[in-house]
């Protein structure tokens, strides 16, 4: 097993005056009320998780949860209060100013909500301009803006200034300019979240297909449940600072590990993102002609699997045989967990 790209371990982020004594004596054992009753505030509560090569994690939560504070902590625009946190390795609460201004230029890519476009610079400039502040020359950073101007789709608009373009091509300028400098690690601070629903969907489809392509190292930040379940490998869901869980998303849906979760999960339509591999069975006996694949959504097969009496039986890639699925489960799956059926 390789080393994990992004490594947290027992990281704490508390903002007050005496946030680093009250969290000494406390042993690790912070709770946030006592902690606001002697003028501190919780951000992140021990927070310990890896982020593997290429995986897409997606850090979720409500307005105050602290996913936006955890991923500062980790990129380091703000010191965390307390534990370890590595990127490939190096712990980065022990780099100096300069290695972390080095780490961040050549490692790190990052996109936030506003997109923070330089008005007076065309997209191409705009895209080019990490680039140059590395010291890269100017021929060589406009022909690779170039070259993101067209993985983002933006062709035909490279002369366009910031104030001539949509909101979804504005934020795809900012996802471009970011990719510019290669970055192995990439966050992403709620990108989509000032986009019109249409644009923001596109957006995702957009991003999904990028990071097809590109397999990189990914923190997305998001309070939508349904991006979450669209785009992670994983989901992590804070409340109040803390982790309540991590997990796949189908794990996220069928096993939440608190009522927290399993209140934020019950209104989820579950053939919408469940795979049929998420509610298979491993028998094989006694299969009618139906075969589905193991990857298929289940909404897109659940009608056909309804009007079978005997159970389908379920193909992996080389259209062998790996299981089962009956129609019952098909119901069962869809209306079980809605909030009137607890």
């Amino acid at each position: 097993m390789s080393e994990p790209v992004i490594k947290c371990e027992n990281v704490y982020k508390i903002f007050g005056a005496n946030a680093q004594k009250m969290l000494q004596d406390s042993n690790g054992n912070v709770d946030a009320k006592t902690f606001q009753e002697n003028g501190c505030i919780v951000g992140v509560n021990n927070a310990s998780f890896e982020v593997s090569k290429g995986e897409m994690l997606v850090v979720m939560g409500l307005s105050g949860s602290g996913k936006s504070t955890l991923l500062r902590c980790i990129s380091r625009l703000t010191d965390a209060t307390g534990g370890k946190i590595f990127i490939e390795g190096q712990d980065l609460l022990q780099l100096n100013n300069k290695d972390l201004i080095n780490l961040r230029r050549n490692k790190m890519g990052m996109v936030f909500q506003s997109f923070a476009l330089l008005p007076h610079k065309t997209v191409v400039e705009n895209i080019a301009f990490p680039l140059q502040i590395k010291g890269i020359k100017t021929e060589d950073s406009i022909s690779k803006a170039m070259d993101m101007v067209k993985l983002v789709g933006l062709d035909g608009r490279e002369n366009y200034f910031p104030r001539e373009l949509s909101g979804g091509q504005q934020q795809r300028v900012g996802i471009a300019r970011s990719l510019a400098v290669e970055p192995d690690i990439w966050f992403l601070d709620e990108p989509f979240s000032a986009l019109d629903p249409l644009i923001r969907k596109e957006m995702q489809d957009e991003f999904l297909r990028l990071q097809d392509k590109l397999q990189k190292t990914i923190m997305f930040i998001t309070h939508d449940f349904d991006e979450a379940l669209k785009l992670a490998d994983r989901i992590a869901i804070m409340k109040d600072g803390i982790i309540e869980q991590l997990d796949t998303p189908a794990n996220i849906v069928l096993k939440p590990a608190t009522e927290y979760v399993r209140k934020f999960t019950e209104e989820v339509p579950r053939e919408k993102v469940l795979l049929i591999k998420d509610v298979m069975e491993s028998s094989k006996d006694n299969l009618g002609d139906l075969k589905v694949s193991k990857d298929e959504i289940i909404e897109s097969v659940a009608e056909k699997i309804l009007t079978q009496e005997k159970p389908v039986a379920v193909i992996n890639e080389n259209n062998e045989i790996i299981g089962s699925i009956n129609p019952t489960k098909i119901i069962n799956t869809v209306f079980g967990g809605r909030k009137n059926n607890n």
